[in-house]
């Protein structure tokens, strides 16, 4: 029970008898109500407007306003259910029990009042409305929840529209993502011989985009991506044949309707529209694409055979330079099962011991001795015997083997030039990726400290290529290195685009000079100009030079006439294993004697 049922139930008690009223107030009292009287069918009316009342007792036969117009008036602004009246007639008259119960009237009783009738009737009518109040209560909490309910379920309808949207789709672009453009790829498929021709699948790789992402940002590079998805819906003729599968990676289906040619033309057109220049956030941005293209049913009408023939194709156009388009061929399948023996060889090589280091002298022009070696990777394959470097280094760092390879190697090496005479240095290559990984200072501390070699005798040669991301990491890890007292050289110095802004910007101790400059030598005009400028260039800022690729005596007068420090190549040495350099070492003298 509530507050308000468990207040005294207050009761309006209308008669023109005094009389009357004072028995029913009497009567009433006792039994627990409020009484208030009213003498007359207006004063009833001005106290129902300005109080509540839980029932009415009305006398029909009153002077001025009868009950009935009392009543009616009653009923204009409050229900049966809300304010039950009970009329009191003093005869019983058929046709005013009517007439009362047709204007509103809940009950009557009659004069003279039989108390007890009088009580169970209106506590039947007070019942009554405590009873539809609470059930008009429990209907508006039952619409309440009900509402709530709804709205729960829409939202959940929502939240589960969203899901199977995200599911389907790039959060980035709105594009279809991998899985549901697989699903449409599929149908498209099933529709061929509907539409009566056959379809192309085109993948589509946008061209250096991780330099934009790197230099500008993560937000421009998103709203690039985004124009991109635009530039490619409009571009086709069904916008919702076209995902992107992950990264700077999209793809398209097209249908060509019996002119294959129509894919390549097609490919022509989304490399120029990706190419027009894009206006983002202040930046005015141009990059290319490279396109691999797969066709059905003339490659294959398996879906993800297709897949792999166009993935072919891309990886086929970024071999070869990038900003460009290529068709699958068969041939291409040949390749990518020796590309995936020879990823499978090269994750077991290192386990299996497949790999050895050979090692190739560097001498001193002027004193004519040997001053280091450079450690050399190779791999002796159990079928395929020696596999050149350039065949698996970049593979190597491609799959992200290089750096446990590199590791490796540099322990090899280490433990190998202990046994050297202390006065000849080590030199050992560095990659893009050994850099990057953040833990190339801790692995030379490593390699150091297991084999006892001096940081002073290990030369770490990196290449311009490596410098590229010129990120703080790159360079941080550098001069720790260089604390630690190990020297840093400057690789295939020359051949890049940046080289003089980079001794600048990096702390080197040394550069090598390409062998594609020396190879020339001294003959060639060009190259003679470009390795006396190098060679004086250092010589300026007391940094010593190294040229790579002397075979000639005529090459390595020209470079010791120019003042350059060093000379390695054929001329002095092949690379050699390990176990050949003790006969090296005793029998070397001067520079002659090795040639």
């Amino acid at each position: 029970m509530n507050a308000e049922d468990a207040a005294p139930a207050r009761l309006l008690v209308v008669d023109d008898q005094p009389d009357n009223r004072n028995v029913l107030n009497r009567f009433f009292t006792r039994r627990g109500f409020e009484i208030v009287e009213a003498a007359d069918g207006a004063a009833a009316l001005h106290l129902i407007a300005a109080q509540s009342f839980d029932a009415v007792l009305l006398d029909i036969v009153m002077p001025g306003m009868s009950g009935f117009e009392v009543l009616k008036a009653i009923r204009v602004n409050h229900s049966p259910s809300h304010l039950p009246v009970i009329m009191v007639t003093a005869k019983v008259d058929t046709e005013d029990v009517v007439e009362a119960l047709q204007l509103g009237a809940n009950d009557y009783i009659t004069k003279p009042i039989n108390f007890s009738i009088a009580n169970a009737r209106l506590q039947n009518q007070l019942a009554r409305k405590h009873a539809e109040r609470r059930l008009a209560d429990h209907v508006q909490e039952l619409e309440a929840t009900n509402y709530r309910l709804e709205k729960e379920i829409a939202e959940r309808k929502q939240s589960e529209e969203r899901v199977r949207y995200l599911a389907q789709h790039d959060a980035l672009t709105g594009l279809s993502n991998r899985a549901h453009f697989r699903d449409h790829l599929i149908r498209a498929l099933g529709r061929m011989d509907e539409d009566g021709g056959g379809l192309a699948l085109l993948f589509i790789d946008l061209d250096h985009f991780k330099l934009i992402n790197d230099t500008l940002g993560h937000r421009v590079g998103d709203l690039l991506l985004i124009a991109i998805g635009e530039r490619l819906k409009n571009s086709v003729d069904r916008p919702d044949g076209v995902a992107r599968l992950g990264g700077d990676e999209f793809a398209v289906i097209h249908t060509v309707k019996g002119r294959p040619e129509a894919a390549g033309q097609l490919a022509d057109r989304i490399m120029d529209a990706i190419e027009r220049p894009y206006d983002i956030e202040g930046h005015r941005l141009g990059l290319g694409c490279s396109i691999g293209i797969a066709l059905a049913p003339e490659d294959s009408c398996d879906p993800d055979v297709l897949l792999s023939n166009a993935d072919l194709a891309l990886y086929r156009a970024k071999a070869e330079g990038r900003g460009v388009r290529r068709s699958f061929l068969p041939e291409m399948n040949a390749r990518a099962q020796a590309r995936r023996t020879l990823e499978s060889d090269l994750r077991n090589a290192l386990h299996a011991g497949q790999f050895e280091l050979h090692y190739q002298p560097v001498c001193n022009l002027s004193s004519g001795r040997i001053s280091g070696l450079e450690a050399l990777l190779r791999w002796n394959h159990p079928e395929r015997g020696m596999i050149s470097p350039a065949d698996f280094i970049p593979f190597a760092e491609e799959i992200g083997l290089i750096t446990p390879l590199g590791d490796w190697v540099l322990r090899e090496a280490c433990n190998a030039a202990r046994q050297w005479p202390e006065q000849m240095n080590l030199a050992v290559n560095l990659s893009a990726v050994q850099l990057r990984t953040g833990n190339i200072v801790q692995n030379v501390v490593n390699a150091l400290a297991m084999t006892g070699l001096s940081p002073k005798r290990l030369e770490l040669e990196i290449t311009e290529t490596t410098l590229l991301d010129d990120n703080q990491n790159t360079t941080q890890a550098l001069h720790q290195l260089q604390n630690m007292g190990t020297r840093i050289v400057m690789d295939d110095f020359g051949t890049g685009y940046s080289s003089l802004s980079y001794l600048r910007k990096f702390p080197f101790d040394k550069i090598k000079i390409d062998r594609s400059f020396v190879r020339e030598l001294p003959a060639g005009n060009d190259s003679s100009a470009i390795v006396r400028s190098i060679i004086h260039l250092a010589n300026s800022i007391g940094m010593p030079t190294t040229a790579e690729g002397v075979e000639t005596e005529a090459q390595r007068a020209y470079l010791q006439s120019e003042g350059c420090t060093e000379a390695q190549g054929f001329l002095i040495s092949r690379p050699l294993p390990f176990a050949q350099l003790r006969t090296l070492f005793a029998d070397v003298a001067d520079i002659r004697r090795v040639a």
